[in-house]
């Protein structure tokens, strides 16, 4: 009787017991006494077996292994990858372990290898326009971090540092022959990157990602080892734990052939090997005291950059209207249609349209740049590149006066005679925001005057007060107001004062 039969199948079958029981009847019947699971192990037709396995079969051995100390998630499809729910701001451990066999990678030895943990997106579509989703969120939440290094929890990390221009990434040195432990701290959650749809929300998935590097000859740690990651979701604080409660519930209630569906939850996560994040680790954290922003750093040491007023994202510029040095002509080259990127304020898509001339950025549509930039951007940068100025709130038409002396020459000529005397030349200024700030900027643009030296602005009003002008004011201004204006130097001899009349 020929029995071949693979212990995995045995034991994966549940089939153990009765395996063991047949043995032991026919073991009775043969009067060779009964066989306990352990004769059966000796057998000499299960180690023939076990020889014949192919060796090729063996799965490709990676050098580390990295085990972050969460549960999945019990609700995920048996052949889908894992997914991990967090807290967000809560230290999670993530154990780097050296898994080399003897004589692997033995360059390594008494080394130390530099890690790059990140925290990127997991849809495709988002990965595209990742430097704009991160630029949103940290206006959003300015001097926040998308990903920290709990330094004080961890264990075996050296020489950390951050970038500010990567608030998504943390790097460290570690020892792989120590016991080194990583506790990161995510602090953007899920559905901060959804747009909101019919009142609810659904979280875009990121992924924790780990980037391995060994160091070369120059000393720099930029020879790639090993990468891994796995799927994430987070919540706010006690969010994860009420949705792993909540998926538990449900698999429950799940019947028992509906449950084999399902793979079931692990206590930890471990990730999985996968390609290394594009940009690494070159245009990430160097040994240079002042590491340089990841897309922008060549731009920056080229092209001048727009002032502080520029900033904002309520203001052009300088707040001028747009003339024909402003527009983006066809002719422009790659190097101008950058230059002309920057200095309207979209400095983030330089790199994106890196190989862009004027002719290629003006054919596009109004929808393919929304597409690219989202909906916000690729409007802004459609209106642009069209030289679509804003239309103004308010006009108010303002001139400097005179000097006395130009002033008495005009009374002496007689009856306000324009011909003889000075010219009243008036300037038009436009109002995109109902604000004394705005006017105090637009006056000082328009009459060339340094605005740091502008002190206050008054406007005259009944027997000769001056009234502070004040964005209240400003609102009830009528369109199409005119005002002269006179320029008094501070008491303290800093500055000036400008009364409206």
């Amino acid at each position: 009787m020929a029995w071949v039969l693979k212990m995995d199948e045995v034991i994966e079958s549940g089939l153990v017991h009765d395996f063991d029981a047949s043995l032991s009847g026919i073991g009775q019947e043969l009067g060779a006494g009964a066989y306990s699971m352990s004769d059966v192990l000796a057998l000499p037709i299960f180690k023939q077996e076990d020889s014949s396995l192919p060796q090729e079969n063996e799965t490709k051995h990676p050098p580390f292994q990295y085990v972050m100390c969460a549960a999945t998630s019990p609700a995920v499809k048996l052949y889908d990858e894992t997914l991990t729910y967090l807290n967000q701001g809560q230290s999670y451990e993530i154990r780097m372990l050296d898994n080399r066999k003897a004589g692997d990678i033995p360059e390594i030895n008494g080394k130390l290898v530099k890690s790059i943990i990140r925290v990127v997106f997991h849809d495709r579509r988002l990965q595209y326009t990742e430097h704009q989703q991160l630029e949103g969120w940290k206006w959003n939440r300015p001097g926040d971090r998308l990903l920290d290094l709990d330094i004080p929890m961890s264990v075996g990390v050296i020489d950390i540092k951050t970038n500010p221009s990567q608030l998504n990434a943390v790097e460290f040195l570690w020892d792989p022959t120590k016991c080194t432990s990583a506790f990161i701290q995510v602090h953007c959650i899920s559905t901060e990157f959804t747009p909101r749809k019919h009142g609810g929300e659904k979280g875009v998935p990121f992924r924790i990602q780990v980037d391995t590097f060994k160091q070369t000859e120059n000393g720099e740690y930029t020879d790639h080892l090993h990468s891994a990651s796995c799927q994430i979701k987070v919540f706010k604080p006690k969010g994860a734990d009420r949705k792993q409660k909540t998926d538990r519930e449900k698999m429950e209630k799940r019947t028992a052939h509906e449950k084999e569906k399902y793979q079931p939850s692990y206590d930890t996560t471990v990730l999985t090997e996968c390609s290394p994040w594009p940009d690494t680790p070159t245009t990430f954290v160097n040994n240079s005291p002042t590491p340089a922003p990841t897309f922008t750093s060549a731009q920056h040491n080229t092209y001048s950059v727009p002032d502080s007023n520029s900033s904002s994202p309520n203001h052009q510029g300088d707040g001028t209207s747009q003339g024909s040095g402003d527009q983006l002509h066809p002719s422009a080259t790659i190097q101008e249609t950058q230059q002309w990127l920057l200095k309207h304020r979209f400095s983030t898509y330089t790199r994106l349209f890196s190989n862009f001339s004027g002719a290629d950025l003006l054919k596009l549509t109004r929808e393919d740049l929304v597409q690219i930039c989202g909906p916000a951007d690729g409007i802004r940068l459609y209106n642009a590149l069209k030289s679509r100025s804003v239309r103004p709130r308010l006009t108010i038409y303002v001139c400097q006066e005179p000097l006395r002396s130009i002033q008495l020459e005009r009374q002496d000529a007689g009856n306000g005679d324009s011909n003889n005397g000075a010219i009243y030349v008036y300037h038009a200024i436009y109002l995109e925001e109902m604000a004394a700030s705005e006017v105090t900027r637009k006056l000082a643009l328009a009459f060339n005057i340094p605005l740091h030296q502008i002190n206050q602005v008054y406007r005259q009003g009944p027997t000769g007060i001056h009234i502070l002008v004040s964005d209240q004011m400003v609102q009830n201004f009528q369109d199409e107001s005119c005002f002269l204006f006179t320029m008094i130097k501070a008491e303290n001899g800093e500055g000036f004062h400008i009364i409206l009349k």
